[in-house]
């Protein structure tokens, strides 16, 4: 299991959890002390990530939590960001 983790410049703290399968991101599983309404969201975030090829730049794991998002009328995130997933998933594939 990989774990990263990157703490906003608003002090809250985003956490991603995953494995490898080959180059692809599996059991993909997002925490932190951040709130998102509405809170079914955080699936939907977890799910973009789901397959995704590790060797994806953070711009572009960003833009498909950014799209899979767009599936809501309305979504809040506060306190964190899809940068912010995506900075953590790249911390945990850092060597």
């Amino acid at each position: 299991m990989l774990h990263g983790e990157y703490k906003t410049p608003g002090g809250k703290l985003v956490q991603v959890d995953f494995e490898l399968a080959g180059d692809r991101l599996t059991n993909v599983r997002v925490t932190g002390d951040f709130f998102l309404e509405p809170p079914e969201a955080l699936d939907t975030i977890a799910r973009a990530l789901e397959g995704a090829p590790a060797s994806l730049e953070e711009g572009e794991l960003a833009a498909r939590i950014t799209q899979a998002l767009e599936a809501f009328d309305r979504v809040e995130l506060l306190g964190f960001s899809a940068e912010a997933v995506a900075r953590a998933v790249r911390r945990a594939l850092a060597p």
